[in-house]
């Protein structure tokens, strides 16, 4: 159903950001990659920009907290492939620290190979996180490249569905200068948004999925934006 827009605006804003390093057993030498990335991503952000680095195996850990540095915290060179994956829980974690901060934008960014073997929670549940907290999930697939094991697949595809849900982006395989470019386009798209508000027509509050379809009059345009919301329930 058409809705009528309320509000739209353009705005370079400042953005919070975590994030989640994959240091299971199965990253492997992917380690050193996701590491190279996450120092890249550091290297692009602004003054006004903050950013936090979380590690995840069989737990999830600090590395370095919510700062506008590009220096790095020298435990992300001590960090090793160990333990099993808790991914959906580290992204879960990760939304809950974003939902304290007081910048509008705010961002999840995921290195892993998508197993995972641990975690208590969901991914639905840690995608819900997300989405009340206003986050946007971008996600890099480290698995080999070329890998197309039914089990490979399958881990795409819930980085896939975490970036497309919530209105980021799912980065396949990279490797080298493609990872890097992959963390320099993160930090310039982060850096402007677009909002856009609006008064739905259906107000019950029965916590159901309610999907958004967003369209412009621009051709050749890529529209990237969340899918959808949840309905409040009270």
């Amino acid at each position: 159903i058409q809705q009528k827009t309320d509000f739209f605006q353009s705005e370079e804003t400042p953005f919070a950001a975590v994030v989640l390093l994959d240091t299971s057993r199965s990253m492997g030498a992917n380690v050193s990659l996701a590491r190279a990335a996450a120092i890249k991503f550091l290297e692009g952000i602004r003054e006004t920009d903050s950013v936090s680095i979380y590690r995840f195996d069989s737990k999830i850990k600090l590395v370095q907290d919510f700062s506008n540095s590009r220096d790095v915290s020298e435990k992300i060179f001590d960090l090793r492939s160990e333990g099993m994956t808790a991914l959906n829980d580290a992204v879960f974690t990760a939304a809950q620290e974003l939902s304290k901060r007081s910048e509008k934008r705010r961002a999840i960014i995921v290195l892993s190979d998508g197993a995972d073997t641990m975690s208590g929670r969901s991914a639905d549940k840690a995608l819900r996180e997300a989405l009340a907290a206003n986050a946007v999930i971008f996600t890099v697939d480290m698995a080999a490249s070329g890998e197309r094991t039914s089990a490979v697949l399958a881990n795409r595809a819930v980085l896939r569905n975490f970036a497309e849900r919530s209105g980021g982006t799912f980065v396949e395989t990279p490797g080298g200068a493609r990872l890097r470019e992959a963390f320099t386009g993160f930090v310039e798209e982060l850096g402007v948004q677009y909002t856009l508000g609006y008064e739905p027509a259906n107000m019950k509050k029965d916590g159901k999925w309610r999907s958004i379809e967003l369209r412009v009059a621009r051709p050749n345009l890529t529209i990237k934006t969340r899918k959808g919301y949840t309905a409040a329930t009270n």
